[in-house]
């Protein structure tokens, strides 16, 4: 690249590498993506380009690694080749969605609310299931997301600049752009099936759809759970107080856990294998 490069590409010692590596990121992964698709750009982008109906595990994969690298586990050039390449993969993401309304994935609106999505389930999974950030670790936190926005080719004035701005937009997202379209109906049909058994599966394969259903439910419960209720109801996802009760009971006992659980269990597998072999 050329100039001087624009925002940062986060690194070791980061509170992006903490909270974006901790596995539990996982139970609210299905909100996140719901949020995502909800955008009218991004789901008409995913329901036309995206091959992860037909490939879920390998989608989910592919993701991961491209997380991994643009959050810099394998060092800062590494990191912003990865957000060039997004970049360029988005250029031809384009159309007209089913409503007649043309849309390009590159849309800055969209492409910033992808980005708001992973910051947004970072504080968010560490205030269900673990410890709330603190006001510092917040601003700290947020001060490496708007850094990667930029990174990632995110114009500045589109970027909200501090948690209190950021908060505000969000809520706005959610009252005003976010919509119950095809990509999100579908999401939620997927979340009713599990997912097929993972490349390289060897035990038989019975004995997947035991480990698989509870699974399901849990993450379908606790996406729900991590959802704005606004959303709750726009996406018809049933809700009710012993439902909510009944998530409330099990945060407990996980925040209870995470107080004995050493810094490296809370790590998912690959990302601290990437963390090992950064730079």
């Amino acid at each position: 690249m050329s100039g001087t490069p624009v925002g940062a590409v986060p690194g070791r010692g980061s509170l992006t590498w903490r909270y974006g590596a901790d596995w539990r990121a996982v139970l609210t992964s299905r909100a996140v993506l719901m949020l995502q698709v909800s955008h009218p750009v991004v789901g008409a982008g995913v329901a036309d380009h995206s091959g992860f109906l037909a490939d879920r595990w390998g989608r989910l994969i592919r993701t991961v690694r491209s997380a991994n690298a643009f959050l810099g586990f394998h060092g800062e050039e590494r990191g912003r080749q990865e957000a060039a390449r997004l970049r360029e993969l988005h250029k031809d993401i384009k159309g007209v969605d089913s409503r007649g309304r043309r849309y390009h994935a590159l849309n800055h609106e969209a492409y910033l609310w992808v980005h708001a999505t992973l910051y947004h389930g970072m504080v968010q999974t560490q205030r269900l299931f673990a410890r709330p950030l603190t006001p510092s670790e917040e601003l700290r936190l947020f001060g490496e997301w708007r850094d990667l926005a930029l990174a990632l080719g995110i114009p500045d004035h589109h970027v909200p600049g501090d948690p209190e701005a950021f908060a505000a937009y969000f809520d706005r997202m959610v009252a005003e752009r976010l919509e119950f379209n095809d990509t999100v109906k579908l999401i939620i049909e997927l979340d009713r099936r599990p997912l097929p058994p993972p490349p390289g599966w060897r035990l038989p394969s019975a004995a997947w759809p035991a480990i698989a259903a509870p699974l399901a439910v849990l993450m379908r419960r606790s996406s729900q759970a991590a959802l704005p209720p606004v959303l709750r109801e726009r996406f018809e996802l049933p809700w009710s107080p012993s439902r909510a009760l009944g998530f409330q009971a099990f945060t407990g006992v996980m925040r209870v856990l995470d107080l004995g659980l050493p810094s490296r269990l809370r790590i998912a597998p690959t990302a601290a294998k990437a963390m090992d072999s950064a730079p």
